[in-house]
């Protein structure tokens, strides 16, 4: 357990009483138990089941109504639907099963197992790719008290059930079978699972209006910015028509321009590797190193860079990088945080034709425009595939003095960073929720605390 749960797991025993005696359990990651406690390998209390994918050659296996479960329908706490759903003639002809309600399900085959153990209960029956195991519990365990035990327990079982040497993320059974499980009498289980449900409702209500609060501030940023630069800070100054609709009015002083005008547009170096020799190479940047705000400059690759291509192709400070693919637009500010770096075709380098030009504030109208869905084509939902140099040069945007540029642009610079400073705090809140929703879960599961008299 980590410091911060420690500490939230202090508080938890502090609002709650401990058992009044205890013994050691003899596990190392599960520590002292209640006295009246028993432990039983899992294998001893549940049935395992697995599952198997049906052809997907034989559509009609397809065109049924019984849920189908893979890993990416484990984002629930209670399984009773999914997207993929399958016959009864697709379970006799493969390897999958139908499961009852009131199983565990747990991924044990698939990437997310890096972070998490996904956990659910099954509120219906439903059938299972090979990738999740059912936990069909005996008599002496309810199902409940074992979903919050894997919960509350992920860091620690993450290390007892990993399969060493595995090329893909993976548990292993035969560790999961054998795992001691602590075991109250099974009025006291169900008197956990009813303290814990109320409880981590309260806290998931929490979090759920924090998340709330940092959609609000995200709305109130993306409003500043946008009112900003294309109506400025003078709510008095006359304005005018733009000419453009998804602009509208803007201060009578200001031109609109296309960006051609103002910036050079310029695509990166297609990437040839099988033309890469080494001599004559540099780093660049590719798509996925530049974000919001943000440019990557770890492990880099490298390409070859002609000598009369280096002039063409290299960054200088304050050069925008403008993604035209993946999201596009997404926009950061070159600062020069490597000496000599490049960028791939996948990126736009814009660069100001004059050194009056204000950089920063071109960034926030890239934000404007991105958020706006200007780059949405024809009103269809779907983004472009992709942001051409021609269509980047023209389009037509909104353009103050200079000077004014500077003055918006930072004024946008200290009220986002307010904003980004209050958008950090409730994260922060939220993630002391999400441990002390663990710690106490911990606590309850493993007897760490008493909640007999706090369920009801």
């Amino acid at each position: 357990m980590n410091r911060a749960n420690e500490t939230h797991a202090a508080a938890g025993r502090r609002r709650f009483k401990p058992y009044p005696a205890y013994k050691n359990s003899g596990v190392e990651w599960l520590g002292k138990i209640p006295v009246g406690w028993g432990i039983k390998r899992l294998k001893r209390v549940v049935q395992f089941r697995g599952g198997g994918t049906p052809t997907k050659d034989q559509a009609e296996y397809w065109r049924g109504d019984i849920p189908w479960v893979s890993p990416k329908d484990m984002k629930v706490s209670v399984v009773l639907d999914t997207e993929d759903k399958i016959t009864a003639q697709a379970i006799r002809d493969s390897a999958t099963k139908l499961v009852q309600a009131g199983a565990v399900l747990i991924v044990v085959r698939s990437g997310i197992l890096v972070h998490s153990i996904p956990v659910a209960l099954t509120g219906c029956e439903v059938t299972l790719n090979q990738d999740l195991k059912a936990l069909i519990p005996h008599s002496e365990l309810l199902p409940e008290y074992l979903v919050y035990l894997i919960s509350g327990m992920q860091r620690e079982l993450l290390v007892e059930w990993k399969k060493e040497g595995a090329t893909v993320e993976s548990l292993e059974l035969e560790l999961v079978a054998n795992t001691p499980t602590p075991l109250p009498a099974i009025a006291e289980q169900r008197a956990i699972a009813a303290f814990l449900d109320r409880e981590t409702a309260r806290i998931d209500a929490l979090v759920a209006n924090k998340e709330r609060l940092i959609e609000l501030l995200r709305e109130k940023r993306t409003a500043l910015i946008t009112r900003a630069v294309t109506k400025g800070r003078d709510p008095n100054v006359p304005m005018k028509d733009s000419g453009i609709e998804w602009l509208g009015e803007i201060p009578a002083h200001w031109e609109v321009v296309p960006v051609y005008a103002r910036y050079e547009v310029a695509l990166g170096k297609m990437l040839d590797a099988k033309r890469v020799t080494g001599e004559s190479s540099g780093c660049y940047l590719r798509n996925v190193d530049v974000q919001w705000d943000a440019v990557n400059t770890a492990g880099l690759p490298d390409m070859d860079f002609a000598p009369w291509e280096r002039g063409r192709y290299v960054l200088r400070p304050g050069d925008l990088l403008v993604c035209e693919g993946g999201e596009v637009g997404r926009t950061a500010i070159w600062r020069g945080d490597i000496e000599e770096c490049f960028y791939q075709k996948a990126i736009h380098r814009v660069r100001p034709r004059s050194e009056k030009e204000a950089p920063r504030f071109f960034y926030y109208l890239m934000c404007t425009l991105a958020k706006r869905g200007v780059f949405v084509a024809g009103g269809n939902p779907n983004t472009i595939d992709h942001l051409t140099a021609v269509q980047l040069r023209h389009y037509r945007l909104p353009f103050a003095a200079p000077q004014e540029q500077r003055a918006i642009a930072a004024f946008l610079d200290r009220e986002t960073a307010k904003i980004d400073g209050l958008v950090a705090k409730v994260r922060d809140a939220i993630d002391r929720l999400k441990e002390l929703r663990t710690a106490l879960i911990s606590a309850a599961v493993t007897g760490k605390i008493d909640v007999r008299e706090h369920a009801a």
